[in-house]
């Protein structure tokens, strides 16, 4: 299938957008990166407070950076918190383990990179991008 392509980030972000819109949740911030961690687009909504976009980048970053959904690794630093705060020194704190970092996988279940969204509950975060990366016709993989 290729790697993740501008019109995909697009497709995500629009979906989300409108999802968000839809259930009327609080302005958001949303980001998507290549598998490599790298940004493909972003976009912050009118009201979004000053550190959505930020929050967002780190919510995916950590998913593709740890190769998990923002949800598992916030589980994961649950148990874990001092390799956590390591992690996070190591990383410059380019990571946040939170829910709303979602892997986005091809259809051959690799990895193509992820979305990060912030602003409203990080679980209505993450449900806006399930609904993102199913409308641009991929697979989500939000972790457990």
């Amino acid at each position: 299938m290729g790697g993740l392509t501008y019109a995909h980030a697009d497709m995500i972000i629009r979906a989300a957008l409108e999802h968000a819109r839809a259930v009327a949740m609080a302005p958001l911030a949303v980001t998507v990166l290549d598998a490599g961690g790298h940004p493909v687009a972003l976009a912050r909504e009118d009201g979004a407070t000053h550190f959505r976009a930020e929050l967002a980048r780190g919510k995916a970053a950590g998913a593709v950076g740890m190769g998990s959904g923002s949800r598992t690794l916030a589980t994961r630093a649950a148990r874990n918190p001092a390799f956590f705060v390591a992690l996070g020194q190591l990383v410059q704190g380019d990571m946040v383990p939170a829910a709303g970092g979602v892997l986005i996988r091809d259809a051959e279940g690799t990895v193509i990179g992820a979305v990060g969204i912030s602003g409203d509950t990080s679980d209505r975060d993450e449900a806006c991008a399930l609904a993102g990366i199913a409308a641009a016709g991929l697979t989500a993989d939000p972790g457990e």
